[in-house]
């Protein structure tokens, strides 16, 4: 991870804001015919951004119930914070953790993101959760996710575009 803030500038979030919107379908040389700059210079700062962990990878949205995976849930759970990173990490080796946010302050400061076929997958999988050191809280039953670009990345004339 970058140890210091990586200076962007507003060609670089333009290049992220596509990226967002949909890096699987959109190459080097479309950013850089839409913002009117080489292919050659979007691929650059690309390649900067990613060695910076500004850019930290390209993730894919999975349907997990089309999957085969009927539960999709956050866990919320309670870690000492002088261990929460330490635990944080043990858990993304749990089958079934697909993803884990620390949250800074509260007693609910990691939530769990994992899947399972079915209500002994979430046992096992809350059980694991617990014997790493997190304290389950809560368990919710993830139905919809929707995300969207980080708006200070656009510009204002793609603010409306998808």
């Amino acid at each position: 991870m970058a140890d210091s803030e990586y200076p962007i500038d507003d060609l670089d979030r333009q290049i992220i804001h596509a990226l967002q919107r949909d890096a699987r379908h959109t190459s080097a040389s479309e950013i850089a015919e839409s913002l009117d700059v080489s292919a050659r210079t979007v691929r650059n700062r690309i390649s900067n951004l990613e060695e910076a962990d500004v850019i930290r990878g390209y993730d894919v949205d999975v349907d997990y119930e089309a999957a085969g995976y009927q539960l999709h849930t956050l866990i919320v759970c309670t870690a000492p914070i002088h261990e929460r990173e330490e635990i944080t990490q043990r858990a993304l080796d749990v089958d079934g953790v697909v993803a884990i946010r620390e949250v800074m302050t509260g007693a609910d400061n990691v939530h769990v993101e994992v899947v399972g076929v079915d209500g002994n997958d979430l046992s096992r999988i809350g059980r694991d959760l617990n014997d790493i050191g997190l304290e389950v809280v809560d368990e919710d039953l993830i139905r919809n996710e929707y995300t969207r670009p980080f708006h200070q990345f656009s510009t204002e004339s793609d603010v409306d575009d998808k």
